[in-house]
């Protein structure tokens, strides 16, 4: 059921929950890569390499809390998770910084 407001318009949750949904029909893996890439290359030229030693620090930690982090994909219709996503393009990008 839509998430309605009180003038009976859809609200910006429930809006941006079916563009992200009709983006994911839309577009299939390698155009997750490229804004993947593209985000990634965008926080390398905003962000030190302070930055990447918290992340990475905070990434191990959790990393020891079990559970699964395998970021794989349930489906097959090769799209990828955000989660696998944001990690593929992670692993594309400048992680060097401005350093």
């Amino acid at each position: 059921m839509a998430n309605q407001n009180d003038d009976n318009k859809m609200s910006r949750e429930e809006a941006g929950r079916l563009g992200g949904e009709a983006t994911s029909q839309n577009h299939d893996q390698e155009f997750y890569e490229e804004i993947g890439q593209k985000g990634g290359e965008a926080t390398s030229e905003s962000h030190g390499k302070e930055f990447y030693e918290e992340i990475g620090s905070k990434g191990g930690q959790n990393s020891n809390s079990g559970g699964n982090n395998s970021g794989g994909n349930n489906s097959n219709d090769n799209k990828m998770s955000k989660e696998e996503a944001g990690r593929k393009g992670g692993e594309n990008s400048n992680s060097g910084g401005n350093n």
